[in-house]
């Protein structure tokens, strides 16, 4: 079921071990001497082959963020990781290896094709993610439970199946079972599964299917309202007011609060949470509706901003490809005179013009980028100016609407206060009900203890309402300074680097190959 350790020492992927794949499976003859010399760039690479290399462990492809098509067969593998980056990945092959787990693929969005022949896998699992699966080889394994040909449902574009040498193969009429319950496959164990042999499965096991498809349905409703529930809570969060249209923050203040609730059973005292609550709640919610429509604001804000830089950028690219097509047409007309020319003076006079020509080019490049770098600090400025005055008139409203709060606790303390008095009034007299909870008695031995009581409530309530404020000041202010901060750096730093250094790059290359070119040499 699975290869066992050579007499060669287990192998990790290391640079050496990638970069002699890469050369041994790139281009051959004068490209391959080109690429080897050049050096080939991981991140272009499509198809990797490392097969029967005695890997144990899968490291270091994080360069391959291109890569299409993994070889990893016939290996000791034991454990599926590394492959976060790998999104691109089509077609993945790790049969022949000491693998227990399905795990780690969670990133491979993309991924039709997936061979794990020849493992010790037990259960299939952890794929949901991979919703493009066409092929799926799980053969030669340790499956054992046919439920695991349900999970499969999950995945309607799944085509071929190959699940032939596993325990669970065992099962009676496990082929017609498989037939009935994954109708789309056309491939079973590479044989043709053909209508009249899916009919034949589907009517002997219809009751079952029909009842699990039902399942499914039921199921699918769920995890699409649960994702629905998700997405809201998510946009709660990005605006900074999530759970604000519930009662949370009523719920939180007595939470931490044993002596509030001790004094809650306070006669009278239920008549007073209704209409304390009711009123925090209204506040809360009106925080939470505004919040909403300063979160589209913002989200305004950002999309036309990005939509202005993207623009410029655009604009500025355009104008740079058309001078360099405009220069690529003349340096043409320059080398086929060149190419042609005997004559030392003119030849020395059209490569200065040719030199010339490329400062020319430099110029032009080196101008729009400037023009670009001033155009983007305008744009960058303004957005910042913008997005911090919608960020202040947030937090303004978000201080008034808790303002309100404590202003509603402030008032609830006083009639608490109130109710306080009133009752150790009537525990003097032995007016109170016998059944009253005994930690409430121990409130009302006197006056300063049943007060102290009522303001450490108090102070509980007015600290909640504080931290919430503490919380949406704090996450906006960190969210509005992470993001000026990666624009100024990606858009204005980093992206200028790297832009004048594609100029200076370019125009070294376009100097060389006058200096390679093969014409009658001068002094120049």
């Amino acid at each position: 079921m699975s290869r066992l350790y050579d007499t060669v020492e287990p192998s990790v992927i290391d640079e050496e071990m990638l970069q002699k794949a890469v050369e041994e499976q790139g281009p051959k003859d004068e490209a391959g001497k080109i690429a080897k010399k050049e050096g080939i760039n991981f991140a272009d690479v499509l198809s990797l082959r490392l097969d029967f290399k005695n890997i144990l462990k899968i490291d270091n492809l994080w360069e391959f963020t291109s890569l299409t098509k993994l070889q990893l067969d016939n290996n000791i593998i034991e454990k599926i990781e590394g492959f976060d980056v790998l999104v691109n990945l089509i077609w993945l092959d790790l049969s022949f290896n000491n693998i227990e787990v399905i795990e780690g693929l969670s990133s491979l969005t993309k991924l039709e094709d997936l061979t794990l022949y020849n493992n010790r896998i037990s259960k299939i699992e952890n794929l949901d993610s991979l919703t493009q699966l066409h092929v799926f080889s799980i053969g030669n394994n340790e499956i054992k439970d046919i439920k695991d040909i349900l999970y499969l449902r999950k995945f309607p574009k799944l085509k071929t199946l190959n699940i032939s040498n596993n325990p669970v193969c065992k099962e009676e009429n496990f082929k017609q079972y498989v037939a009935a319950f994954l109708p789309n496959l056309d491939f079973l164990d590479y044989r043709l599964l053909d209508e009249q042999t899916k009919a034949a499965a589907y009517e002997k096991h219809q009751t079952q299917v029909e009842e699990q498809i039902d399942k499914d349905n039921k199921a699918r409703l769920a995890a699409e309202e649960q994702d629905k529930r998700e997405k809201e809570i998510q946009l709660h969060k990005e605006a900074y007011v999530e759970y604000l249209n519930t009662d949370k923050l009523y719920r939180d203040m007595y939470a931490d609060d044993p002596e509030g609730v001790k004094l809650n059973y306070m006669p009278g005292v239920d008549e007073m949470l209704v209409v304390f609550k009711e009123r925090i709640q209204s506040v809360c919610q009106q925080l939470f509706d505004f919040g909403l429509q300063e979160y589209e604001k913002r989200k305004a804000e950002v999309d036309m901003f990005w939509e202005c830089v993207n623009e410029a950028k655009d604009e500025n690219k355009e104008m740079g490809m058309k001078a360099i097509e405009n220069f690529m047409a003349e340096k043409k007309q320059v080398f086929i005179e060149l190419q042609h020319m005997t004559d030392v003076k003119m030849v020395e006079s059209k490569v200065q013009e040719y030199n010339n020509l490329v400062t020319g080019l430099w110029d032009k490049l080196m101008g729009l980028e400037l023009q670009l770098v001033d155009q983007l600090e305008e744009v960058i400025k303004d957005f910042e100016r913008n997005m911090q005055d919608l960020v202040s008139v947030f937090l303004e409203n978000v201080q008034a609407y808790l303002t309100q709060a404590r202003e509603h606790e402030n008032a609830h303390n006083e009639k608490m206060l109130e109710c306080a008095s009133s009752t150790l009034e009537k525990a003097a007299k032995n007016e109170l009900d016998e059944d009253m909870p005994d930690d409430l008695k121990m409130l009302l031995v006197d006056k300063d203890t049943v007060q102290n009581a009522v303001t450490t409530s108090h102070d509980v309530h007015l600290l909640k309402i504080d931290n919430k404020e503490d919380d949406i000041v704090t996450r906006i202010n960190n969210w509005l300074k992470g993001m000026m901060d990666t624009i100024h750096q990606e858009e204005e730093i980093q992206r200028n680097r790297t832009r004048v250094t594609e100029i200076n790059h370019l125009i070294d290359h376009l100097r060389e190959e006058i200096d390679s070119l093969d014409i009658v040499q001068g002094n120049f």
